[in-house]
């Protein structure tokens, strides 16, 4: 027979002080992320027509200097979203300071200085992966894909890209990059964490590989050179997290062998 005591009242009250403490704080944390969000989505709503004229760029770099809407809500229903992406990218600090002080009373000192950098990382690497994809990988796509303009035996094909495909062609791009840009952040966090080892990544580069194809597949449009300008940096970046992990590595054992 077990010696284990019931709970009693008080002790479940302990337990669920504690709890109690941890919902609050999250729905602060969510409150002022709700609206940072709301307040970034009204500025960039109001600028949407110049966000607009930024993101439209390439495709003028490509010969084209119309677009078509064939739907009566289309055109307004395109703002909306673009207003909506324009919030996430404006309020992602406020959104990440907030994931930061929901979780950092419950870290170690020593771990919040382990974890830190990666998160002040995140946003520069997202930026630098939308930044590849504005100013290189979407400039190269479209050139590819509206060389198919011409005559076809008499009949002139022409392309005339719609606002809400051209809006869903881009998006895709730059959420894509910026997202694939923080793979090293994420090996070297699960390899921080002890779920995944060095040389298991070493020994994983062929499914990688695979994955990196896989990933570029479902975030481009399907063409193979939209799945190429990103699956390659993909398998570049997980070379980089590679070198970062053991030279992080490194350092934890020169600390240890220094506290020794």
């Amino acid at each position: 027979m077990s010696d284990a005591k019931e709970p009693t009242a008080e002790t479940l009250d302990a337990s669920r002080a504690p709890l109690l403490d941890h919902l609050i704080e999250l729905r602060k944390r969510l409150l002022w992320s709700a609206v940072a969000m709301v307040i970034s989505f009204g500025v960039a709503f109001a600028f949407v027509d110049q966000i607009f004229t930024v993101l439209v760029q390439p495709l003028l770099e490509a010969g084209h200097d119309r677009m078509i809407f064939t739907g009566v809500m289309e055109a307004f229903f395109t703002r909306v979203k673009l207003a909506f992406f324009a919030a996430i990218m404006i309020s992602f600090p406020v959104l990440a300071a907030q994931i930061w002080l929901f979780i950092a009373p419950g870290l170690y000192k020593q771990e919040k200085r382990a974890f830190l950098p990666f998160l002040l990382a995140t946003p520069v690497l997202f930026a630098l992966g939308a930044c590849l994809a504005y100013f290189f990988a979407i400039p190269v796509a479209l050139h590819f894909l509206l060389s198919f303009e011409g005559d076809l035996g008499g009949v002139m094909q022409e392309a005339l890209p719609a606002v809400g495909n051209y809006l869903d062609f881009i998006t895709k791009f730059l959420f894509g990059f910026g997202v694939s840009f923080l793979l090293p952040v994420l090996l070297m966090l699960i390899e921080r964490a002890g779920l995944v080892r060095l040389e298991q990544l070493q020994k994983g580069r062929r499914y990688a590989i695979v994955a990196a194809f896989i990933v570029a597949a479902v975030l481009t449009p399907p063409d193979v050179i939209s799945q190429l300008l990103l699956a390659v940096p993909l398998v570049f970046l997980y070379e980089i997290a590679l070198i970062g992990i053991r030279i992080t590595r490194r350092r934890r054992a020169k600390r240890v062998a220094d506290a020794a």
